[in-house]
């Protein structure tokens, strides 16, 4: 029986950043200066791209995936994320735990954390080697989410160089 590491992120995209409702707590916003976001990284984040807002990522070695649907995802991974290959796996896992512990208690905890970012827990064993590709695609997605939604899902500034 093949196990599956399934994570469902669905966020809907909303057109005007002042109808985001901000309740991350804690001063764990960011500032766009902070950031320092560019305008292709904005445009990214638009999800105005003729590809699918859908990213299904499989490690066919480990039969674990990642589904992720979030609109500009897909466009922002291939022209704004690092190359394949540039973060080690066990960097990569590490930071994984780290964001996945800080999503799934954002999720146990609607009436502190906007439900509509931190829709569905993520189901990720440390103890489990989901292999380059599910690490790669689940780690660039919270640099994503952190840059796009402004939010801190961790001590680690969320950069991309």
């Amino acid at each position: 029986m093949r196990s599956f590491l399934t994570i469902y992120i669905v966020l809907l995209f909303i057109w005007s950043c002042s109808s985001i409702k901000s309740n991350s707590g804690k001063g764990t916003d960011f500032t766009a200066d902070e950031l320092n976001i560019s305008a292709m990284e904005e445009r990214a984040f638009s999800g105005r791209s003729a590809e699918s807002d859908t990213v299904v990522i499989g490690d066919h070695e480990t039969a674990y995936e990642i589904i992720i649907i979030d609109p500009g995802y897909y466009s922002w991974l291939h022209s704004i994320a690092m190359p394949e290959g540039y973060y080690s796996q066990q960097f990569m896992e590490s930071r994984n735990r780290v964001y996945v512990n800080n999503w799934n208690q954002r999720v146990a905890n609607p009436l502190v954390y906007d439900p509509s970012l931190y829709e569905m827990r993520i189901n990720y064993d440390p103890s489990i080697d989901y292999g380059y590709q599910v690490n790669y695609k689940l780690y660039n997605y919270f640099l994503y989410f952190q840059r796009k939604y402004r939010q801190r899902l961790g001590p680690f500034f969320p950069r991309i160089r």
